[in-house]
């Protein structure tokens, strides 16, 4: 059954589905795997006022996690490319 989103609920922008999708890519990621790609405000002296956290989880419960200094709206691919791929999980 399809259900439209409550009022003052937004869809996740098509940017970060984008970045979900790179993640799962860039990763090798199955379907069991969850990306959770969050936008956090970020109240330390001299971080950006938003910053972008990616964390993956799967279904052993195991979790890595990322935090990228940008919006998530500010982010590219290829940030987010050497970001995963230099601290990549072991």
């Amino acid at each position: 059954m399809y259900q439209e989103p409550r009022p003052g609920i937004a869809w996740p922008s098509p940017h970060l589905r984008e970045l979900k999708g790179a993640v799962r890519a860039l990763l090798g990621l199955d379907d069991d795997t969850a990306v959770i790609i969050r936008q956090l405000i970020c109240g330390e002296v001299g971080c950006p006022p938003l910053e972008t956290v990616v964390e993956v989880r799967s279904m052993d419960g195991e979790a890595h996690r990322w935090t990228l200094h940008r919006s998530a709206e500010q982010l590219t691919e290829n940030e987010l490319r050497a970001t995963l791929l230099h601290h990549r999980p072991g």
